[in-house]
């Protein structure tokens, strides 16, 4: 019980140390931005060049971190979905940071003249970043960029569940970066939770909607605007005449990326009821064609920790227990390289069908008619992503226009996430807000408006008092 009693005490005094350290970090850096309430536009793509270059010296130490946190994670898909699109949004921010600075003209109306009207973009001051497990360094690095690129100060809370990496980040960002520019934050749930509540500028997590509940409210306290990015359910549609093969393979491709952890993967495919067998099957080679075999792949990553597994597992066993049929693609798996599985017969009642899967599992659901898949999906929440798979040009406008989703890929899966000229962002329960290209700039800066006169005041027209002729006019001219 003394023991006990001596656990808890010390256990508090750390997280009271934590927080303590979280205040006086904020507080650099708040005083370093009122010190330099502008950066120019040198000094922004400075610090994205300092950036690009550490990234690109410590490649191989950051996948094998991130592999040490997974117990396995491809190299390729570290490459292709950490590193290269963390580089790509340096060099695009870098290239653009001048124009984007540039203030905006905008007309002013008759009655106003003569004055004139722009909009400056202003830092908005220390930004707070919030950082998944799933893809460490690419959310992590993402948000850095959108918010230097803007002039801000900036704080990371790495995620708890990847201590490699955090740890490596945190090192490699401290090396080149003074700490009242950015900080990297380690620490468990409770470090979050007070992370949340610090009166940022802006905070931008990533990550479950149960959470993004929760830091939204810590938020509130501090009318701190927010930026949430978190998931959900998100849709394949497989069209009546689309050649399966086509279909399969590019859901695959997004589907069995880091195992599934990602928060735009495929999460269950609506098909037509009577090519489902044939979607099956065509989805069975385009996986053993990736993957011909889990033992030993370097290919093939593994999920995250034996909790997240533990979970997974979960749901296949609740799904076989109220009537689903599994049809593992695998005989099994190998340490936490779990098997991919596809789902049929599934039901609301299932756990696989409420909750977002983040991990190898595919339900397939039928339909009859293409308005069936829409209704289907516009009765859930409102996913991150929907992907819809038909060349007919039509349909594709219908699926636009019909349904309603953060983002959509017409005939792909995953890849707009990647795209730099894009704004990415949820919308209802799988967020709010976006970021990305130019719209993490716009994110992370004020939008001010700045109205311009001299010496010449015609607006002294419609001053009190009020009743005369002038303003009579004006009334008839403008008050219609």
């Amino acid at each position: 019980m003394v023991a006990d009693t001596a656990f808890l005490e010390h256990s508090l005094q750390h997280s009271q140390q934590q927080t303590s350290q979280l205040d006086i970090s904020f507080t650099r850096q708040r005083q370093a931005f009122q010190a330099n309430p502008m950066p120019s536009a040198e000094q922004r793509i400075q610090w994205l060049s300092v950036l690009r270059e550490l990234l690109s010296d410590q490649r191989e130490a950051l996948i094998a971190a991130i592999s040490q946190d997974f117990s396995h994670r491809s190299a390729d898909e570290t490459l292709l979905a950490e590193l290269m699109p963390s580089l790509h949004g340096i060099h695009y921010a870098s290239k653009r940071i001048r124009k984007w600075m540039k203030p905006s003209k905008r007309s002013v109306g008759l009655h106003f003249l003569p004055a004139s009207a722009k909009v400056i973009y202003q830092p908005l001051g220390v930004v707070g970043v919030i950082v998944p497990w799933n893809y460490p360094l690419f959310l992590a690095i993402g948000p850095l960029v959108g918010a230097l690129a803007a002039g801000n100060r900036v704080m990371i809370k790495m995620s708890e569940s990847t201590p490699a990496t955090s740890q490596l980040v945190k090192e490699l960002l401290a090396k080149v970066f003074p700490e009242d520019l950015v900080t990297v934050v380690l620490g468990e749930a409770e470090v979050g939770m007070a992370f949340s509540k610090l009166p940022f500028d802006h905070l931008l997590f990533t990550g479950a909607t149960s959470i993004g509940r929760h830091v939204m409210r810590a938020a509130a306290d501090n009318l701190t605007p927010v930026t949430l990015e978190l998931g959900g359910k998100s849709p394949a549609i497989v069209s009546a005449d689309v050649p399966l093969s086509d279909a399969a393979e590019r859901i695959a491709f997004g589907k069995t990326m880091n195992a599934g952890q990602t928060c735009v993967a495929p999460d269950y495919v609506l098909v037509p009821k009577d090519r489902v067998e044939g979607f099956v099957e065509a989805y069975r080679q385009a996986v053993l064609g990736f993957y011909p075999t889990l033992a030993d792949n370097p290919d093939y990553s593994a999920i995250i920790n034996e909790r997240q597994l533990q979970r997974l597992n979960g749901y296949l066993q609740d799904a076989e227990n109220k009537g689903a049929t599994l049809l593992p693609l695998y005989a099994a798996g190998q340490g936490r390289r779990m098997p991919h599985c596809l789902l049929l017969n599934v039901t609301d009642e299932m756990t696989v069908m409420q909750d977002e899967i983040f991990g190898p599992l595919l339900p397939i659901i039928p339909y009859d008619k293409l308005e069936d898949a829409f209704a289907y999906v516009n009765r859930r929440d409102r996913p991150l992503a929907l992907y819809y798979f038909g060349y007919d040009k039509r349909e594709q406008q219908r699926v636009l226009h019909e349904t309603h989703s953060g983002g959509v890929c017409l005939n792909d899966s995953l890849l707009h996430v990647a795209q730099d000229d894009m704004p990415f962002g949820g919308i209802g329960p799988s967020g709010m807000g976006h970021y990305h290209g130019h719209e993490g700039f716009l994110t992370f800066s004020k939008a001010k408006g700045v109205l311009i006169k001299q010496r010449l005041n015609a607006a002294k027209l419609i001053y009190p008092p009020y009743g005369k002729s002038i303003q009579k006019l004006i009334y008839k001219l403008f008050v219609r």
